[in-house]
Formats: structure tokens, C-alpha cells, sequence
């Protein structure tokens, strides 16, 4: 039996799936910090630039201030940051120097983890980045096998991309990460091996999600065959479509007699904050999900299906659903069958739709899908099949976007935007609208503390102090009294 450890995910996973990566604040992170460092993860998945741009353009907050107020309390447990490849809160593909500033500054501010998933599952590329993270102070490289179910993506196709990442002296360990929930326990008995058969004495991790119920037994299986850690989340902030419960999950591990050295009374206060915070704030939580065999088929997130269910009764067409369906793994083995994550998910759906809603297949072309086929999302496991790479070559809009201009230079967006400019401010301007960065500045600091218990209270006096027919409040509890006249 193994002593396995657990990466907690409520900050940026959990928050991201059951959030839409809205529900967290830097007072909300702040307040349950010390907690988070007593439990004893093995790293907190704390947050990607997608989070740190939802934190300027949401929440007028300084997401820099964040990191290095949660790395100032967290001195023994490192936050992790994902990166997706060479881009930082915009979509475009960054240069290697605008990348490396990046990196460097995320380590300067207390990143000291860092995720590398590539969408495409290119492990050369994460290879390349881990280099340049390892180069700018990064501490920790996690090299990510991004799971999916299809033809070409067997347990060879992983065993080979864990060879070339663990032969890497930049990548510590590596993991598997099923942003879908599609990993079973019977797959895991024959993937694991053929990993960790690779990877000699580097650790292997898994994170996977509950959307269909498949993500315990897979972690469970996993830890018999030889996992270092399974990463989850705490309380209102796991299952669903998020990840697995810690407290949950340690249970389980340790009935089949593993250890997990962990602070219970940390992880147990934690998963309670989490909780509470969800009900203050009028959040979702998690809960079991059932099995559904047609999501093996269509691979979206929950919440994309529902987004299409609304986009296609919103043009009187629900019933096409099925149609959609079938016609996104259609679409996805013509494209060289990406794997159903983002960006690609959205793009997937979006050609779906308008195949089966327009006059013939692919008679409009998103601008994404062009800028996939012309290689600005790195490169294709397989080529794109011929007829329909031919349609999207034809289109006109595809030689416009072929001669886009990238994201410019470092030393050209430095002059343009501001010298002077901190490399934190920069990297803000330089990826965000400058109207957002004014708003977040002129908000000033953030909050730096939150109880979950006072919230209902706070939006009460809200709601009456709006109203201009209410002279007197009382508000009273046991040995507290408060009276208020107009």
C-alpha cells in the first residue's frame, strides 16, 4: 500500500467548473490561506492568466496582489499556475521572450509549480516551455498528459509523449490530466503501467473530474497501480463537473489501506469554508453524478451542453440536439481529432451547430477553426482530412487570417505600451484592454478578509437601506442588539 498525497484544486478547478471561474475573490482566498498551509497538500492548483484576466476585468482586483499575499501565507505548500502553451490571458500565440517574462514574473510573485498542458498534447512543446520556466525561476515543472477517447489516442500515443517529458531534466513529474471525467478504472489498469513504464522514478499524479461519475473508482484504481498523488477539491467546490471530494477521496484511500499524511482538522475546515462560501454567495455545488454513455460520444463540459441546448431552442431547433451530437464526432475526426478541451471544445460545437443548422457542411467556417487549420493552435495529432482542409484553404477569410500579424515583439510592445511600466502592469497591458487595468487601479486594494456568515446580514441592510420608508432598523441576536434610527 502507497502513501498517497493530494493536490487541492477548490482555487481554480473547482472554481472554474462549478464558478464559471467567477465565485472566488482575493478576500475569499486570503481567508481560508492558513488552513489551506496547515493541511499539508502537496501543492495548491491555485490559478491560470484566464483567472488572473477574470480577477482585472470581473472583480477590479490586482491578481499579482493575490499571488503574493496567498504566497506570503502559504510558505510551505506551492501554488501551481497552468499554462496552456505560449499564451498568457490572450488567445494569441506568444513569442518565447514575452512567455519567459511571463514565467519569471510568476515566479518572482511566489509561483513556485507550474502545469504545463498542452492542448494538442505536444510533449515537445512542453518540453520547450518547461525549459524556459526552469530558466526563469520556476521551482516545479508538472508535465500533462491531457486524456481523451479516440482512435489515435491509445496507450501507446501516452506512453510515448511521457517518455519524451520524463527524459526532460526541466519536468519533476508529470500528470494525467481528464479535463472531461472520461477515464475508467478499467482503462487505468492498462494506461498507468504503460506511463509509469516510462517514466522511471518520476512521480505520476491524476486529474480527472466527476462529470459522469467515473473519477473516484479511476483514483482509487490508480493509487493500487502506483500513483504519487490524485488531485481534488474541498466541500461545496468538488463534484459534479469539478473534481473529486478530498475528504472523500481520503476516506476511500485509506479503507483500502493507503496512508495519506494530512492534517484532518485543516482539510475538514477548509471543505466547510467552501461550503459556506457556496451558500453565501448563491453558488452551485457539486453533487454525484449519474453515468451517461452519450457524453463518451460528445465529450463536452456540462456547461457547454448547456449552452448549446439554449443556443439551439433559442432558434427553435432543440430537436437537432442529437443531430449535433453526432455531428460534433463528425467534425472532430475531420480535424484530426483534438482533443474536447479548450479552445478546442468551443470550436468543435460551434462548426457542429452550423453544419447541421446551414444549407450544406462547413458552408461557414468560424474564424477559430481557420486559425486551427492554419496552424495558430499548434499542430494537429493527425492531418486534417483533405476535402474539408481543401473548404477551409478556399475560403476567402482564410488568406486575411493566414497574414494576421501575431502578438509583436517584446522589446516593440514595451515602447508602445510603457517603458517604465512594472513587468506585472505590462504583462497586463499588453494582454488586456487598458480600460480594464484603469478600472483595477482605480479600485484601489483589495479586501483582504471574508466571512461567509455575515453575508446574508450584509445583503439584508443593502436591501433596507435602499428603501426611503424605513426610520428605524433593530437587529438582534442572542447578547447582541443594534437599533438604528433615520
Amino acid at each position: 500500500m502507497a502513501n498517497i498525497q493530494i493536490v487541492e484544486t477548490s482555487l481554480r478547478d473547482g472554481n472554474q467548473c462549478l464558478w464559471g471561474a467567477l465565485g472566488v475573490t482575493t478576500a475569499n482566498t486570503l481567508t481560508i490561506a492558513p488552513a489551506m498551509e496547515r493541511a499539508g497538500y502537496r501543492a495548491i492548483d491555485f490559478t491560470t492568466s484566464t483567472h488572473m484576466g477574470v480577477a482585472v476585468r470581473y472583480k477590479q482586483e490586482d491578481p499579482w496582489e493575490r499571488i503574493r499575499a496567498m504566497a506570503d501565507i502559504c510558505r510551505n505548500t506551492p501554488l501551481q499556475f497552468l499554462s496552456t502553451g505560449f499564451r498568457f490571458i490572450a488567445w494569441e500565440t506568444a513569442s518565447p521572450e514575452f512567455m519567459e517574462l511571463a514565467f519569471r514574473t510568476l515566479a518572482r510573485n511566489g509561483i513556485r509549480r507550474f502545469a504545463l498542458a498542452d492542448p494538442m498534447n505536444d510533449a515537445a512543446s512542453n518540453v520547450e516551455v518547461a525549459r524556459l520556466v526552469k530558466r526563469n525561476g520556476g521551482e516545479q515543472v508538472v508535465g500533462a498528459l491531457v486524456y481523451t477517447i479516440s482512435p489515435i489516442h491509445d496507450d501507446a500515443h501516452y506512453a510515448e509523449a511521457a517518455r519524451i517529458m520524463a527524459a526532460s531534466p526541466d519536468i519533476e513529474s508529470l500528470y494525467i490530466k481528464d479535463p472531461g471525467g472520461l477515464l475508467t478504472a478499467r482503462r487505468a489498469r492498462t494506461l498507468i503501467p504503460a506511463i509509469l513504464a516510462e517514466i522511471g522514478d518520476k512521480p505520476l499524479e491524476l486529474h480527472n473530474h466527476c462529470t459522469i461519475g467515473l473519477a473516484e473508482p479511476a483514483c482509487l484504481e490508480g493509487a493500487e497501480l502506483g500513483l504519487a498523488a490524485v488531485q481534488c477539491a474541498s466541500g461545496g467546490a468538488a463534484d459534479g463537473t469539478s473534481n473529486p471530494p478530498i475528504q472523500r477521496m481520503i476516506a476511500n484511500l485509506r479503507s483500502l489501506g493507503h496512508t495519506v499524511d494530512i492534517d484532518d482538522e485543516a482539510v475538514a475546515e477548509v471543505a466547510q469554508y467552501f461550503t459556506a462560501l457556496a451558500e453565501a454567495e448563491g453558488l452551485p455545488t457539486g453533487h454525484p453524478m449519474a453515468f451517461d454513455a452519450a457524453y463518451l460520444q460528445h465529450q463536452l463540459p456540462g456547461g457547454m451542453v448547456g449552452t448549446m441546448r439554449r443556443h439551439l431552442a433559442d432558434h427553435g431547433v432543440p430537436h437537432l440536439e442529437g443531430a449535433v451530437i453526432e455531428e460534433m464526432g463528425r467534425v472532430r475526426e475531420e480535424l484530426g481529432w483534438p482533443i474536447v478541451m479548450t479552445p478546442f471544445a468551443q470550436m468543435l460545437q460551434t462548426q457542429a451547430v452550423l453544419n447541421v443548422t446551414g444549407k450544406e457542411r462547413y458552408g461557414v467556417i468560424p474564424d477559430e477553426i481557420i486559425r486551427y487549420a492554419i496552424g495558430r493552435f499548434g499542430r494537429p495529432n493527425v492531418p486534417i482530412e483533405g476535402e474539408v482542409l481543401d473548404r477551409i484553404m478556399a475560403n476567402p477569410r482564410t488568406k486575411e487570417l493566414d497574414a494576421e500579424p501575431g502578438m509583436a515583439e517584446l522589446s516593440d510592445l514595451r515602447r508602445r505600451i510603457g517603458p517604465n511600466l512594472s513587468d506585472e502592469e505590462f504583462l497586463l497591458r499588453a494582454t488586456m484592454p487598458a480600460n480594464l487595468v484603469d478600472a483595477m487601479q482605480a479600485a484601489g486594494p483589495a479586501e483582504r478578509e471574508y466571512d461567509p456568515a455575515t453575508v446574508p446580514v450584509m445583503n439584508l441592510l443593502r436591501e433596507v437601506l435602499k428603501r426611503t420608508d424605513v426610520t428605524q432598523l433593530t437587529v438582534e441576536k442572542a447578547g447582541f442588539k443594534l437599533e438604528v434610527e433615520a
